[in-house]
């Protein structure tokens, strides 16, 4: 089962349990609330305060932690409040890796804007990577956008000219989603010996720790990576589309 489901599944078992005072009340809401959900065993964890829960899904035994209230969860190394479902520890690490959006050097970046553009977002991304064509599928959907692309490419790196040749080309947006949009990448036909910012966005992206392609940049500085359904996307570019846009 991929993480992500996983964790929502965790999330629906939890989110709208009251408190409970231990292992037996426990074991009745799930029963009551989720008869489909096999609770193996439910005991004291090793740290006191916290009790482990083993259950079966499809992809087999599954184990996650709570305190003696069900308030919190912790699930893979996080640790998830019951109540609003909100991963504590993932907001926490979008605060310790949050950059000042401002002072991103956009102008190593490819802009492609569609309408008034007042959603924002800078967005490293290798073409060959296929997240990232996913989610240029997902940017395809959203209007009144600027998005700000750090070519990055680490997936082929030995095709790192047809990123130089985005940069070359007259039209660098449209060149930019020929490449990286299409159901088949298009490799501009123009020269990639133009002076181009390719090898110092690799150097900015190993500097801000872009592990890995894609990854967002929001104008309120946090950075994301996780997959995004369109309304997803459009509902985070609408919350921090408030910030000032960089000219």
């Amino acid at each position: 089962m991929p993480p992500m489901k996983k964790f929502l599944l965790l999330i629906a078992l939890f989110l709208t349990l009251p408190a409970l005072a231990g292992e037996a009340e426990i074991r009745l809401m799930l029963k009551a609330k989720f008869p489909n959900i096999r609770v193996d065993g439910i005991q004291a964890a090793p740290m006191p305060g916290l009790f482990e829960v083993r259950f079966q899904t499809q992809a087999g035994p599954q184990i996650l932690y709570t305190d003696a209230q069900a308030n919190f969860l912790f699930v893979d190394g996080s640790i998830v409040d019951a109540k609003s479902g909100r991963n504590l520890t993932e907001e926490r690490m979008q605060k310790l890796t949050a950059v000042d959006f401002s002072a991103l050097p956009l102008d190593m970046a490819v802009k492609v804007q569609r309408g008034n553009g007042k959603r924002q977002v800078a967005m490293f991304s290798d073409p060959y990577c296929p997240y990232c064509r996913r989610l240029e599928q997902t940017l395809l959907q959203i209007d009144d956008i600027t998005i700000y692309v750090f070519m990055y490419p680490v997936i082929r790196p030995d095709n790192a000219d047809h990123s130089r040749a985005v940069w070359c080309a007259p039209d660098r947006a449209k060149a930019w989603l020929e490449l990286a949009a299409n159901e088949t990448p298009k490799v501009p036909t123009n020269s990639a010996a133009c002076p181009n910012p390719v090898d110092k966005v690799l150097e900015l992206g190993r500097s801000l720790r872009v592990n890995g392609t894609p990854t967002l940049f929001f104008p309120n500085g946090e950075r994301a990576s996780a997959a995004w359904t369109t309304e997803q996307l459009r509902a985070k570019l609408d919350a921090t589309a408030r910030v000032p846009a960089r000219k």
